[in-house]
């Protein structure tokens, strides 16, 4: 999928390819991601295991993703969604949930987010839950 953004330059939309991961983790790294960026191989995996798994580019240059797995009836978990802090505000992270929503429309979307992105998802209608996490290792 190509969409034009509010700066005019042209987004593209696809499916993520192994070739991407690079990228991905260079954008971890940006973030401060750690368990992502340290745990890199096990990132890699998950993205070559979820069903849900998309890149933004702009002429060329990967400045989002999103991962996530669904059900494909009720659930649409959302693992991360991140955009280059230089493409922000420009919508991205808003198409990129709205494009796996679609292909997905009689899904709930969820995910977790850091208290820092809070107020952007309130502000596009998502509702706080709350929920548990453990990992093997606790």
């Amino acid at each position: 999928m190509r969409i034009k953004l509010k700066n005019e330059k042209l987004l593209e939309v696809r499916a993520y390819r192994k070739e991407d991961f690079l990228a991905i983790n260079q954008l971890n790294e940006e973030e401060k991601w750690n368990n992502l960026v340290e745990n890199k191989e096990n990132a890699r995996e998950a993205w070559n295991h979820s069903n849900i798994a998309y890149v933004a580019k702009i002429n060329g240059q990967l400045v989002g993703y999103i991962r996530g797995l669904t059900d494909q009836s009720i659930t649409l978990y959302i693992c991360e969604l991140l955009i280059d802090r230089n493409y922000r505000g420009l919508g991205i992270g808003e198409i990129l949930l709205n494009y796996v929503h679609d292909l997905y429309p009689t899904t709930r979307i969820e995910m977790l987010a850091n208290s820092d992105s809070r107020t952007y998802y309130e502000q596009k209608g998502y509702k706080s839950f709350y929920g548990f996490r453990k990992t093997s290792k606790e």
